[in-house]
């Protein structure tokens, strides 16, 4: 199903597409932007009217999307659609995205490996006073698996490049590391046996492997074990969630973006640094840490707390993804924060 540029309506492109745009980085937060040259759709900068707050993750349209209620919580739901919810296509490659309520925008972007509709119990509660945008990366979820190169903490690059359009940056249970200022970051040019034999050599050695992890990892056993590892109530771990990871999974080129993720996550690694990018921002951090979590520990979030002191924490006793496993304690984190924020005299961007 293909769609351009026109597909989307004038107020929604300008709200969210001028001369910088979503791209398709990727890290394993929960909230991920990133901007772009020019797009086909021939915004220029000034057009860039996005005013709110994207968290990783005001126009008139209409809703496409009803909410269903969740019996487990009492909560409103998105409803599960394996066909996708909306599409618009940038530079020939077909986006797609979620879209409910009114108000000032709020851009939701999944953490690796998930989509969009991971946001099922966080979209209609902040729609009832935001307009919400909740997209999948070129490469995840129901967006093409696009064979280019990507990169990480897109929300974070995001906001310290456009700091004079971002009102403020929320990230739930964040990966990334902090430089180590001890090592070295000297680079030497490649000698004729490393260019020409062991560096195909490793490359085959890395295909060979991270193909047999990813075969392995999309494997809905595998994919329900890892979900129930890291939720610590896994109640809402369903077919439904288990079914929007598992459907990109097996589109013929996602092996292929897996492959170019991980590698090229393993060359950046002292490139992309927290301290690196926090040193660059300027507004507003809110952490929002599900403590119980096996991968990524409430130490991580108080070390980035004392680096960036504009930094706000919300603690809560859940896992790895807490926006899916208590979203009703998540969504009242984020209202309380955002209602502070947008009281302020000058509303920007996140």
């Amino acid at each position: 199903m293909s769609t351009s540029c026109a597909t989307l309506p004038n107020s929604v492109k300008f709200e969210l597409f001028g001369s910088k745009n979503l791209s398709t980085l990727h890290q394993s937060s929960k909230m991920n932007l990133h901007f772009l040259p020019r797009n086909r759709c021939g915004l220029s900068r000034r057009d860039f009217a996005f005013k709110g707050i994207v968290a990783a993750g005001a126009s008139v349209m209409t809703s496409t999307v009803s909410a269903e209620s969740s019996k487990a919580q009492g909560l409103e739901k998105l409803p599960y659609k394996p066909e996708g919810y909306n599409y618009w296509t940038w530079r020939d490659r077909k986006i797609h995205y979620v879209v409910e309520g009114e108000g000032s925008p709020i851009v939701l972007i999944h953490g690796f490996g998930a989509s969009a509709f991971h946001w099922r119990y966080n979209i209609p509660e902040l729609a009832k006073n935001y307009k919400v945008y909740a997209v999948d990366l070129l490469g995840f979820g129901w967006s093409e698996k696009a064979l280019i190169d990507l990169g990480g903490f897109t929300a974070l690059v995001a906001a310290a490049s456009l700091e004079d359009q971002v009102k403020g940056v929320v990230l739930l249970n964040s990966a990334g590391q902090f430089g180590d200022a001890s090592s070295a970051t000297t680079e030497s040019e490649e000698n004729v046996l490393q260019k020409f034999i062991l560096k195909p050599l490793k490359e085959a050695f890395q295909r060979v492997v991270l193909g047999f992890l990813f075969w392995q990892a999309k494997q809905p056993s595998r994919i329900e074990s890892v979900l129930k590892s890291v939720y610590i109530n896994a109640a809402n771990v369903d077919d439904y969630l288990i079914d929007s990871i598992t459907r990109p999974a097996d589109d013929p080129n996602a092996g292929e973006v897996y492959y170019r993720l991980m590698t090229r996550f393993m060359s950046n690694q002292k490139k992309y640094t927290l301290d690196n990018v926090l040193s660059q921002l300027s507004c507003p951090l809110l952490l929002v840490w599900g403590d119980l979590d096996p991968w990524v520990g409430p130490a991580k979030a108080l070390r980035i707390k004392e680096f960036y002191p504009n930094t706000s924490l919300v603690n809560l006793q859940a896992g790895h993804c807490p926006h899916d496993e208590v979203p009703e304690l998540v969504n009242k984190a984020l209202l309380d924060w955002l209602s502070n924020l947008t009281s302020a005299p000058s509303l920007q961007v996140l």
